[in-house]
């Protein structure tokens, strides 16, 4: 009797995506904000253990309050500075805890000082991300003095201010410990990060190759992507370039530089998708499954790479990625392979071969970079950072404090200004309300609520209105289980920590998990300091206080909205100066006279920066009224324009490292007239600037120069055809570019 073989289809599937999940999860926990999370619950529990060994709880909640506030700006950073880093925060919230202390018992006087420290808390979200949890630093500080029982004398107004201050310096000097001890860890962690990221972009980019993709829909996923790279890349900048002087960091800083040229080469992947895509259907559906599974498997060797650096595995235990070269040169048509077929520049495009080569060409650049990246952390080849090691500190964040920024937004139009008066508008109503609530409410956590429910835009105010409610609810529900089973004082001071490093943690990435956590903290440390506390009444009154606050918090962002139409224009502005400074330097990458590339790569890392400072804004729009959004059709018609322009640049960038290959005779003088024709398109003083020569030719300097591509780029005697070819595209970009910027009116 014949029997079938057993289908083992379903089993593989299944275990890869077990695989998949159990590599998801470990790169979660053992990420840089568990480790930051962690630190910070250890640190909390040690300081908070000998406090109450020393001089019992009364002390204990004091100096929790000075290491919750000093732990708000401690995250994974620079090593160096670290201290002036966190500091402002103790030293700007002890004076409003000492103040609330001394009117707790005058409401008139109390909320003066509630609203005035709101005003001044929230102007200080000038300063940017460095900012924003010095804002939270003095806003929690006024109100944990005020949930704490009224101070009955100067004596313990003294008393609560010390322990205050010993729990912040002790915390001070953890975090500085902790921050050298386990930076070479964070440079670890925050790049494997960035290597997860860009593997997901590359997926996203495989995707576009499959059968029948939903282009716009994969686009804005992509663009979501590349935005949180982005975000991911900078703080990853500012600790892996910080002092590379050991080999290790060498390593990490030369890996960063790698991927930072990988994601150039998967940007210049979309140049010529949607033509082949729409001319070239046919011709091209045979080729591209190769060319998709070569992405996913560049994205495969990164997510694995990420995973080995994250578990600390020994570099000679890192497989090499294989060479994928035979393979994409397998994916070509063989008339491309069997010789070139000149074709006009000017009367067209090339054909789907050519184009198809040339996508290959930059697909195998990735693959490049991904070798690149496994070699160096194999320790293969030596790093090269001759820029980054002497100059590093113009690649990383800015750390001085100055008075430009706040000074910046003293207008009535600025949008700091206004959110800083909406938030006192809204803390001034939410204790007003509070003082005459039917229930026995806790008027400092409606006030929580709407401090940390209300930002700057109404888009996250919604969403975090949404958290905040459900992340109280479960945190309730949670307390109420625990309580349950009679624990110690010492296992709900554990819990305490722990939650409050959870909260840490996820501030920034999953704002629900850090209400749930916060919630959890919160009522337990009431618990232990309140005798006689019922959990079911107070969880009641905690939930109804959360409701009020966060509508409060909701209902005041309609009040002196600043609409982000109203900063779209000068993000606008900034992205093409951004573009115009990059076009310069990645066009004069020949000139023999300069001795660095270093300024191109912080044009570069600038035009990314304003990109996504545009993007997100248009995102923003989504969640305001409609009567006050922007036209659209123009802001993704800037983005497209914008992304293409770069992507143009990035290709021929990658044509002139291989200088070798190019008629310089020829090529010189066409790239110094499309430089000058670029800057002049972005200005708004080229030729043809209105609407009505759109269709003009864009670029003389190689029109009726012949389009003869070779059968392998990465081969060809003469890539001069291609270099010209790029920089018609990018002088035509520029002008579209320049059009849809000069549409945007909001």
């Amino acid at each position: 009797m014949n029997r079938n073989p057993p289908d083992l289809t379903l089993p593989s599937s299944l275990a890869a995506r077990l695989r998949a999940a159990m590599h998801r999860v470990l790169r979660v926990v053992l990420s840089q904000y568990v480790t930051n999370g962690l630190a910070v619950s250890v640190g909390l529990l040690v300081i908070l253990l000998a406090v109450f060994a020393l001089a019992g709880v009364v002390a204990v909640s004091s100096a929790a309050v000075g290491v919750l506030i000093t732990s708000l700006p401690d995250v994974a950073a620079p090593r160096r500075r670290k201290l002036t880093q966190i500091l402002p925060a103790p030293l700007l919230g002890a004076p409003l805890f000492v103040l609330v202390q001394l009117v707790h018992q005058d409401p008139v006087q109390l909320g003066l000082v509630l609203v005035a420290g709101t005003f001044l808390s929230v102007m200080l979200m000038a300063w940017g991300k460095r900012g924003g949890p010095i804002t939270f630093s003095m806003l929690f500080s006024m109100l944990f003095a005020m949930a704490a029982p009224p101070p009955s004398s100067l004596e313990q107004i003294a008393m609560n201010t010390g322990w205050y201050g010993v729990g912040a310096v002790l915390y001070l000097i953890w975090a500085v410990l902790t921050t050298h001890v386990l930076n070479q860890l964070f440079r670890t962690q925050l790049l494997a990060e960035c290597l997860v990221t860009f593997a997901q972009i590359l997926r996203t980019q495989a995707r576009r190759l499959g059968p029948e993709p939903d282009h716009e829909a994969l686009l804005a996923i992509m663009l979501g992507q590349q935005i949180t790279l982005a975000d991911y890349l900078q703080n990853t900048r500012d600790v892996v370039l910080e002092s590379p002087t050991t080999p290790k960091r060498q390593r990490l800083a030369a890996m960063l530089l790698a991927l930072l040229e990988a994601r150039d080469h998967q940007l210049a992947c979309n140049l010529d998708l949607d033509f082949l895509l729409t001319h070239h259907a046919s011709a091209t559906a045979p080729t591209l499954p190769l060319l998709q599974t070569a992405l996913n498997t560049s994205a495969a060797e990164l997510e694995q790479l990420a995973l080995d650096l994250l578990l600390g595995r020994a570099r000679n235990a890192i497989v090499p990625v294989p060479d994928l070269r035979e393979r994409l040169h397998g994916a070509l048509p063989p008339q491309t392979r069997a010789g070139p077929q000149p074709f006009p520049l000017n009367t067209g495009e090339p054909d789907s071969a050519a184009l198809l080569h040339s996508m290959a060409n930059r697909i195998g650049h990735i693959h490049d970079e991904t070798a690149r990246m496994v070699a160096l952390a194999r320790g293969d080849v030596r790093p090269e950072l001759a820029d980054v090691r002497t100059q590093w500190q113009l690649f990383v964040s800015a750390t001085t404090w100055s008075w430009q920024p706040l000074l910046g937004q003293l207008s009535w139009r600025a949008p700091m200004l206004r959110y800083a008066l909406r938030a006192t508008l809204a803390v001034g109503a939410g204790y007003l309300v509070s003082l005459h609530l039917p229930w026995a409410g806790h008027g400092y956590w409606v006030l929580f609520s709407i401090v940390v429910v209300m930002r700057g835009n109404l888009a996250q105010t919604v969403q975090r209105r949404n958290a905040r409610v459900a992340g109280t609810v479960l945190g309730c529900l949670l307390v109420m289980a625990l309580l349950a089973t009679r624990p110690g004082g010492f296992t709900i001071l554990l819990v305490v920590a722990l939650s409050q490093g959870l909260a840490h943690a996820f501030a920034l990435r999953r704002y629900l998990y850090t209400t749930v956590a916060a919630t959890l903290g919160a009522l337990l440390m009431v618990h232990l300091l309140v005798t006689g506390l019922e959990p079911a009444l107070a969880m009641g009154e905690r939930l109804a206080d959360t409701l009020l606050g966060a509508s409060i918090a909701w209902l005041f962002s309609y009040i002196l909205p600043h609409w982000e139409r109203n900063q779209i224009p000068a993000l606008v502005q900034r992205s093409v100066k951004a573009q115009r400074q990059h076009a310069l330097l990645a066009l004069a990458l020949l000139d023999k006279e300069r001795k660095s590339d270093l300024p191109w790569r912080l044009a570069r890392r600038e035009v990314y920066d304003s990109l996504s400072a545009v993007t997100l804004a248009i995102q923003r729009t989504m969640a305001e009224p409609r009567q006050v959004r922007p036209p659209l059709e123009p802001l993704e018609t800037l983005q497209a324009r914008s992304y293409q322009l770069l992507a143009q640049l990035t290709a021929i960038k990658s044509l002139l490292l291989r200088h070798a290959q190019l008629n310089l005779e020829q090529a010189t003088p066409a790239l110094q007239q499309a430089s000058l024709r670029i800057q002049q398109e972005l200005a708004g003083s080229g030729a043809g600037t209105d609407a009505g020569h759109a269709g003009a030719d864009p670029a003389p300097v190689v029109a009726g120069q012949p389009f003869q591509p070779r059968p392998d780029p990465l081969v060809a005697a003469d890539l001069t055809p291609w270099l010209l070819r790029r920089l018609a595209l990018a002088c035509a970009m520029a002008r579209e570019l320049r059009l849809a910027a000069d549409r945007v009116k909001v």
